[in-house]
C-alpha cells in the first residue's frame, strides 16, 4: 500500500490542496485570509490566493505523518520560523495559532479529522483513506514518467 511518505510532498500538497478547493465547501479562507501574515516571522501575507487551501492540506500531510494526535501548539512550532531583528540575531518564532486552528476546525467538520480528548486531533478514516488514495493516484503517475518505480506500487 502506498502512503504519504513515499511520494513528494509538494505534490501531495499540491493535490489535496486542489481537491479542497473543489469538492469540500467547508475548507474556504475566512474574510481575513487576504491580509494575515502567518506569523510574527514573516514580513508580509502569502501571496498565493490559494494558500488557505495549501496550508490545510499541509496539515493534513502532517497529521498522516506524525500518526498520533497533534495539538495546535505543536503544529504553530511546525510552521514557526526565524524572525529577522535587524542588526540584532535572529530568533525562533512560532506562526500564528489562530490560522492552525481556523483549519482544523473546517477539516474537522468536513469530517477529515477528529479531536482525541485532551490530546489534539488526529486524521480520520475519511481523511486517512483521501491521502491513501490521493498517494496511489500520484505514484501511478510517476511510475509512468519513470517506469523504475514500479516496485513502490
Amino acid at each position: 500500500m502506498v502512503t504519504a511518505l513515499e511520494v513528494p510532498a509538494d505534490i501531495l500538497i499540491e493535490r489535496l490542496a486542489k481537491y479542497l478547493k473543489e469538492r469540500i465547501p467547508e475548507v474556504k479562507p475566512p474574510k481575513w485570509a487576504a491580509y494575515v501574515k502567518t506569523g510574527p516571522h514573516k514580513e508580509n501575507p502569502p501571496q498565493d490566493p490559494d494558500w488557505w487551501y495549501k496550508r490545510c492540506a499541509s496539515i493534513l500531510r502532517k497529521l498522516y505523518v506524525y500518526g498520533r494526535p497533534v495539538g495546535v501548539s505543536r503544529l504553530r512550532t511546525a510552521y514557526g520560523g526565524n524572525q529577522d531583528r535587524g542588526v540584532a540575531p535572529s530568533h525562533f518564532r512560532k506562526a500564528g495559532g489562530s490560522i492552525i486552528r481556523k483549519a482544523l476546525q473546517q477539516l474537522e467538520k468536513a469530517g477529515l479529522i477528529v479531536k482525541v480528548d485532551r490530546k489534539g486531533r488526529t486524521l480520520s478514516p475519511k481523511g486517512r483513506s483521501l491521502i491513501d488514495r490521493m498517494s496511489k493516484q500520484i505514484l501511478q503517475e510517476l511510475v509512468k514518467q519513470k517506469p523504475e518505480l514500479a516496485k513502490y506500487l
